[in-house]
């Protein structure tokens, strides 16, 4: 095993479709890297065809790590990823380490450093998850209860506003003072980031043949399945692909209207991922599949 130091570190990220998966799977043969999954789905176990995870043969071929270790009850947050991540340099005896996954935003909260959040129980959870669904305007509410923080944020911003109201109603601190006391970590190693940029037409196109391939697969049923032994109000359950599964299973939606609006939302995710890509990492180096490929690959970075 390497010294953690000495490991080098590339994330690769970009919208949903855009070919990361297959781009990292053949840079990691080249370079005789392993790969971290940076991908709310793919870390939770039994979640296979929502999650389009590697098959069976390609996460044999190459190490994977951030990939089944979350029960679906379970939440998966920044702080879960960053101690994945920290577990994956302290484990992987390669000297590179391929960061990929479309869930750049926990990627950005690694960077920029993080404050660790309360340790609640599944049950104090539960409540906390009812309480904010409760709420008619979420940020409303955090502006009452804390406008410093409220002014930090946008509206939009669900997952930084979903934290902070996790916070407010399990230590009863306003989120500015609950971070004052519990200041970030910063993360102490270097990471190259590369961009995958695609035309939207033909990230349409290979969303619709994706979803088509998760239908024929049998989506319905692995979340079918998992609903009985899982609650709805699972973390997991609230992501594009389940979300959609389960109200054609509760007969709100057909299946023609299933596959339309797995695809519809899953193309407004990719462009709202495509959107704090370019406003969040603006060193990054930005290119197709074949840019990055050939920019990692000779060790090219500007």
């Amino acid at each position: 095993m390497k010294a953690e130091q000495d490991i080098k570190l590339i994330a690769l990220i970009g919208p949903s479709s855009s070919g990361k998966s297959d781009l990292a799977l053949k840079l990691a043969h080249i370079l005789d890297a392993e790969i971290f999954s940076l991908d709310s789905l793919s870390i939770y176990k039994q979640i296979d065809i929502a999650s389009a995870k590697p098959s069976k043969n390609q996460l044999k071929a190459i190490k994977h790590y951030g990939i089944d270790e979350l029960e679906i009850s379970q939440n998966a947050n920044a702080m879960v990823f960053k101690n994945l991540l920290e577990h994956a340099l302290q484990t992987t005896s390669k000297k590179t380490l391929l960061i990929v996954g479309g869930s750049s935003f926990y990627l950005k909260a690694i960077i920029d450093g993080l404050s660790p959040m309360p340790i609640i129980s599944p049950t104090q959870q539960l409540k906390i998850h009812e309480q904010i669904l409760a709420l008619s305007d979420r940020y409303s509410f955090l502006r009452s209860i804390d406008s410093e923080y409220a002014n930090t944020i946008k509206p939009t911003d669900t997952y930084r506003l979903s934290k902070a109201l996790e916070i407010f109603f399990a230590t009863h601190l306003p989120p500015s003072r609950y971070f004052e006391l519990h200041p970030k970590v910063s993360f102490e190693h270097a990471i190259k980031i590369c961009v995958l940029e695609i035309e939207r037409e033909v990230l349409r196109k290979k969303i619709e043949h994706r979803t088509q391939m998760m239908m024929q697969e049998g989506i319905i049923e692995e979340i079918e399945a998992l609903l009985r032994s899982y609650p709805r109000s699972s973390q997991a359950f609230r992501a594009i692909g389940p979300k959609e599964c389960i109200a054609y299973l509760d007969a709100q939606i057909n299946r023609e209207e299933l596959s339309e609006l797995i695809t519809t939302h899953t193309f407004q995710l990719a462009k709202r991922q495509a959107t704090f890509n370019k406003t969040q990492f603006k060193e990054a180096v930005y290119g197709s599949v074949q840019d990055i490929f050939k920019i990692i690959r000779t060790n090219t970075f500007s």
